[in-house]
């Protein structure tokens, strides 16, 4: 009976796949005693899947929040250094001093040869324009693969859900039909 959810293929994280119950019978072998186990098992590994699938969002919200952000990065920096190789002294813009607040800042371009780039966790470093780019680029190309795993994390998980709440329902209405006939 404990062999009943043990998973026969999983994702390449290790999520396992939901078995699917073609014939409750097969599954509940003594009805009296074996079903609320059973229930109860196949109602376990349903809410583990929803907070596979909630943590899996949060992911994906995060990762939805730092791909734009560092996208947006590159395209400054790109934007300086084109104006640098134009050979323009000065580049006039706009920047947000927080939520609410935008000010204006002329930036000597000519002589900017290095950006501040927040790391997190409060820490922030100076690099060259070049290295910054780089290590930009690297971290938008790690997001994008993770965003790209989450995603099919999500759907795989989606498929399991909807698999173990048809198994709950298939065994709740077995289980409503045996005591009809019982009675």
């Amino acid at each position: 009976m404990a062999d009943i959810l043990k998973p026969k293929n999983t994702n390449p994280r290790g999520i396992p796949e939901a078995p699917f119950i073609d014939k409750v019978e097969n599954v509940v072998k003594n009805p009296d005693t074996d079903f609320d186990m059973i229930m109860q098992m196949f109602q376990q590994r349903l809410q583990q899947y929803k907070y596979m699938e909630l943590s899996k969002k949060q992911q994906l919200a995060d990762l939805n929040t730092k791909i734009p952000d560092i996208e947006k990065n590159l395209d400054v920096i790109k934007h300086i250094t084109e104006t640098k190789e134009e050979g323009d002294e000065e580049l006039e813009t706009n920047y947000e001093l927080n939520d609410t607040l935008y000010t204006k800042a002329t930036i000597d371009v000519e002589k900017l040869e290095s950006v501040y780039l927040w790391l997190g966790a409060d820490v922030m470093l100076e690099y060259p324009l070049d290295e910054a780019v780089q290590l930009l680029d690297e971290r938008l190309e790690k997001n994008n693969e993770q965003l790209k795993i989450v995603k099919e994390d999500l759907e795989f998980l989606k498929e399991n859900i909807t698999t173990m709440e048809v198994n709950t329902a298939r065994l709740y209405n077995w289980d409503v039909e045996r005591r009809k006939k019982l009675k």
